[in-house]
């Protein structure tokens, strides 16, 4: 059964995921955004430009209705994945934010209509040629750590060569000179368990929130990145813990379907509680 057809043309897709830039061999995997068509099914777009993605230039928000025309990849064999029809110059037409009214109710009632609480389940689905499920949304059962580890801090010098060539990482400076996005020194990963887990799991997390809070945390503490990390810790797990946390995971194509567990979480979704305890 086709997920979806291989055209879609002015595509209405409600954004939930920008994960941060990473580099690859392909140049049109280096952003992964992904969202809801229609509000209902899952849809993975790339490539699209990297400046598209900048918040300095008032590019779509999470969360916002976007359309775009969008194609089938052939080369990509998980059945969300679809690369928009743009010209390098041509704008991503925005439409409304959803926002946090009413204890996050309108985007709840998008990213909640198909929710998975085993990662078991997930990857099994994965594995199956007949569906190949690369994105969805997972109620974890409980989140035990946040672990941080280093990571290089420069990306390698072929990836640098690469991104300059296709100017896809290059963000604009005041004196008018452009450098590559910086590399996040630090990987970030939940240990959590899920529904049916005898042991609880590692994945990572590569949303952009993610990486855009440890810049600020790096700012807000002159530079300590020791201080920085803890500060990321604590909205991860001390802060998301008072939270209704969901997960939004994906596959990537290369580890789909050779990796144990081929999810990384792409995105966090964290509405408020609204249960409430008996007053009797």
């Amino acid at each position: 059964m086709t997920y979806l057809p291989d055209e879609l043309p002015n595509a209405r897709v409600l954004i939930t995921v920008k994960t941060y830039p990473m580099p690859s061999r392909s140049y049109t995997e280096l952003v992964c955004t992904a969202g809801l068509l229609n509000g209902e099914k899952w849809i993975r777009m790339y490539p699209i430009p990297f400046r598209f993605l900048q918040d300095d230039q008032k590019k779509y928000p999470k969360y916002s209705w976007v359309n775009i025309n969008l194609t089938r990849k052939k080369d990509d064999f998980r059945p969300e994945s679809y690369s928009p029809k743009l010209g390098v110059d041509e704008p991503i037409n925005v439409g409304q934010h959803i926002g946090t009214d009413n204890d996050w109710a309108a985007r709840k009632s998008y990213v909640l209509k198909e929710t998975f609480y085993s990662m078991n389940e997930l990857i099994s689905l994965a594995k199956d040629p007949n569906h190949r499920k690369s994105l969805a949304t997972l109620k974890p059962a409980r989140i035990v750590d946040f672990v941080t580890e280093e990571d290089e801090r420069e990306w390698k010098q072929e990836w640098q060569d690469q991104l300059k060539q296709f100017n896809m990482f290059e963000l604009p400076t005041e004196r008018g000179h452009k450098k590559l996005v910086r590399k996040l020194p630090y990987k970030f990963s939940y240990r959590f368990f899920s529904e049916g887990d005898k042991e609880p799991r590692k994945m990572m997390i590569e949303d952009w929130e993610i990486g855009a809070l440890f810049w600020n945390c790096l700012y807000l503490t002159d530079g300590d990145e020791q201080a920085a990390v803890e500060l990321v810790k604590q909205k991860y797990l001390e802060e998301f813990a008072e939270k209704d946390l969901y997960l939004f995971v994906g596959t990537t194509k290369q580890y789909h379907n050779v990796a144990p567990n081929p999810f990384v979480i792409i995105g966090v979704f964290y509405p408020p509680r609204t249960d409430q305890l008996s007053l009797l």
